[in-house]
């Protein structure tokens, strides 16, 4: 394909154009969140040759999450999905998993990453929706501090409810019902922008994260686009629209190979339109890469494993937050992948015990040197 000019890319932005701006720790070439900097809007900038930068007064202390709020059902398989599938023979699929682990968990993207921001004492607001038997889950998510004034009640739904199976090699396959998330509205942004550090647009109604992703550029919000397995959902051209201007794209392996199907873009694509691109290899580690380097962050060992659900939400929780604390990318990496290894270790998606000074400790031992100061 032609790539189109920087110039021109510039002149066709409406937003944070590129993401490549000098903060404090000059270690993290695309923080976006250090205090005292902000991106000017890319209609104001005069030097292509390079961004400048604006100096404001830090007024943003909130994240807020968009995504899905859900009931998880979680199923474990001793053996392996792959074994009870003829790949020769995909058009006559027929298959079932007897599976001796059921349980019901609380969930959903947005309800996960901001109780792991909770976790890590961050003020967070959460946008989606629940159903008619909601009320508890609010009532959970309040009690844990957590803002849920952009969460709306659907009384003639359900709660969207995922059934989650996971085999012996970590490898899923999920069944969602989307139920109230079927109707929901974006937050409205325009009324809370000057509170909001960051937006995290999860997975949810393929509408409302479309909404929102427009709304975060209108009103110039950064925002991190999270697709997940609705990747397949959205039209190449609303994915690209999605993924320009965004500060970052989080997926996970098998996402990120789907994604760049759909967008019929490169890796290199990817980045003339995003920040930077992370991508999470499960007991891997994440590979971050940027326009001049490839970061990979190892995986923090952990004492057991029980299920692997909702490390993904833990690490995108621990990784933002590194990064509005002004840490560099490898830094930031590694507090998402030290508190993602404690959820791997508890049935469910939501951490009820956790201590930061264990963090801490986890951390150390694994890379050899304390992770900055949370506070």
């Amino acid at each position: 394909m032609e790539r189109m000019e920087k110039s021109e890319r510039i002149e066709r932005r409406s937003l944070y154009s590129i993401i490549m701006i000098f903060p404090f720790n000059r270690l993290n070439p695309l923080n976006p969140f250090h205090p005292s900097y902000c991106l000017k809007r890319a209609s104001d900038v005069q030097d292509l040759g390079i961004y400048n930068l604006t100096m404001y007064p830090y007024r943003m202390s909130t994240f807020l999450v968009s995504g899905s709020i859900a009931y998880d059902m979680l199923l474990s398989y001793d053996g392996s999905f792959a074994e009870g599938i003829d790949t020769d023979n995909l058009e006559n699929l027929s298959v079932a998993y007897v599976t001796r682990h059921l349980a019901k968990h609380y969930g959903g993207t947005a309800a996960n990453i901001a109780w792991n921001f909770k976790l890590l004492n961050q003020d967070v607001m959460v946008a989606g929706s629940v159903g008619k038997d909601g009320d508890e889950y609010i009532d959970r998510l309040k009690g844990k501090d957590i803002n849920v004034s952009c969460i709306t009640q659907k009384h003639e739904h359900v709660t969207p409810t995922a059934i989650i199976g996971t085999d012996s090699n970590e490898r899923q396959i999920t069944f969602f019902h989307p139920g109230a998330d079927l109707e929901t509205e974006p937050p409205a942004l325009e009324a809370i922008k000057d509170k909001l550090s960051y937006v995290l647009v999860s997975p949810h109604s393929t509408t409302s994260m479309m909404q929102t992703v427009s709304l975060c550029q209108e009103h110039e919000i950064p925002y991190v686009f999270d697709p997940g397995q609705q990747i397949l959902q959205f039209s190449r051209d609303d994915l690209r629209r999605m993924v320009d201007g965004s500060n970052s794209v989080i997926v996970n392996s098998y996402e990120w190979t789907m994604l760049c199907d759909s967008l019929e873009w490169t890796q290199s694509d990817v980045l003339e339109h995003a920040g930077f691109i992370v991508v999470t290899h499960g007991e891997h580690g994440v590979g971050i890469q940027t326009q001049d380097e490839s970061i990979v962050v190892e995986a923090v060992p952990t004492k057991k494993l029980v299920n692997p659900t909702g490390a993904g939400d833990a690490f995108r929780a621990g990784f933002v937050t590194g990064l509005s604390k002004g840490w560099d990318i490898k830094e930031a990496g590694r507090l998402g992948a030290t508190i993602a290894s404690f959820v791997v270790e508890c049935e469910g998606t939501q951490l009820e015990e956790f201590l930061l000074d264990d963090l801490y400790e986890r951390a150390e031992k694994t890379y050899g040197q304390k992770l900055s100061s949370l506070s």
